[in-house]
């Protein structure tokens, strides 16, 4: 079982981002959209995260991401398919020292909004954001050996937010 850990935000996980964005811009530049910084990595007001970079990756044709499986797994991704969301592509990196998750969507998927209202939300809500980085701190020295009860210790906090973001982005036009 994958051990949760948590660090202070820093710098380094941008410039991890920007690495692995000019990687795969290599692999998907036929099918590329657009890319995005997302997950508690890429909000510095959060103070503490997983180690790792989650990317969001828009397509032409969601149809067409096996097509490039092979040369994922070249660079050390493993595909996981939709992995419980519909009309999504999810890839990990890093097997059980995890260091990237990719997920990608076609463009106009309504789950791409989503992620991004999010990340703005947060970016735009310090408070709320250290809060949300605070819990994550608690509920890796509560269940530092479980993953899943981690992710469990999370679920009431993220609706609760995801609330707020909704009733946040219905305000901003």
């Amino acid at each position: 079982m994958r051990k949760t850990n948590i660090q202070t935000w820093t710098e380094g996980w941008q410039e991890a981002y920007n690495r692995e964005e000019e990687i795969l811009l290599k692999i998907f530049k036929v099918e590329w959209v657009d890319v995005f910084h997302i997950g508690s990595t890429s909000i510095p007001s959060i103070g503490y995260a997983k180690p790792i970079i989650d990317i969001l990756l828009v397509v032409k044709n969601i149809e067409k991401v096996e097509d490039f499986n092979d040369n994922m797994m070249l660079i050390g991704y493993k595909p996981r398919g939709e992995n419980g969301i519909m009309y999504r592509r999810y890839f990990t990196k890093g097997n059980s020292n995890r260091t990237h998750h990719l997920h990608i969507y076609q463009f106009g998927h309504e789950n791409i909004k989503r992620h991004l209202d999010f990340k703005a939300y947060l970016t735009t809500h310090p408070l709320d954001a250290q809060k949300y980085g605070e819990l994550k701190v608690k509920l890796a020295a509560q269940f530092p050996d479980n993953t899943y009860e981690y992710q469990e210790g999370k679920e009431a906090f993220i609706k609760q937010l995801i609330k707020k973001v909704e009733k946040w982005t219905s305000q901003q036009f």
